[in-house]
């Protein structure tokens, strides 16, 4: 009886320490995870930096350039066309006497003269005061003499904490100038736009009809 193994057809096993020239497959994953992360992110960062790019070209704010003559003196500017005339004073300008109340053109505080007519300057666009005249309530004295009627609401104590007092004063103002000033319900009628949360209506109202020559 034969004692001799039969030959098997598989070839034999290569030697451990014989380098392969195949890759693993585990070698073949991370590769091609690492390729691949790459590339994608890649794609990604570039692509997210390109979009950014376009969107914040997109988002600058249209910008105009306007001249207009503040209490004498002339202002050439250039500002987001969403700027309101209140912030250009304030914000602009260093011109703070006009207060911001409820910044929607309630309250009356920011009220200045624009080519002598009262408006309420947190609802009136500075873009759209080329050549215009504004005064505010730093223009109304001249020198170290007061405007009549700042001298009136010193006189008739016509104010409180005096936040709103400037507006007061500038719609006051507006109010003479445009004749509203025939009774003290005229007065009050036109100086309604104009809250005081003090309560000093009815000094308010002496000052403007002393400043009118009623009194």
């Amino acid at each position: 009886m034969s004692t001799e193994l039969p030959q098997s057809s598989v070839p034999p096993p290569t030697g451990v320490d014989e380098p392969s020239s195949a890759p693993t497959r585990r070698t073949f994953i991370a590769t091609t995870t690492v390729v691949g992360g790459a590339v994608v992110a890649g794609g990604v960062i570039g692509g997210t930096l390109l979009v950014e790019d376009e969107v914040a070209a997109a988002e600058a704010p249209p910008e105009s350039r306007v001249s207009l003559t503040v209490n004498g003196t002339r202002r050439t500017v250039t500002v987001d066309n969403r700027t309101s005339l209140l912030d250009l004073l304030r914000e602009h300008f260093g011109l703070t006497g006009s207060k911001k109340g409820c910044n929607a053109g309630a309250c009356g505080a920011c009220t200045v003269l624009v080519d002598g007519r009262r408006v309420n300057s947190c609802l009136t666009l500075a873009v759209r005061l080329e050549g215009a005249e504004v005064t505010t309530i730093e223009g109304l004295a001249a020198g170290d003499e007061l405007h009549p009627l700042q001298q009136a609401f010193i006189d008739e104590d016509a104010f409180q904490c005096g936040y709103c007092t400037p507006g007061q004063i500038m719609s006051g103002v507006g109010c003479i100038q445009e004749g509203h000033t025939g009774s003290a319900e005229e007065i009050r009628e036109w100086m309604s736009g104009n809250i005081c949360r003090c309560g000093c209506y009815v000094k308010i109202v002496r000052a403007v009809e002393q400043t009118a020559g009623r009194k």
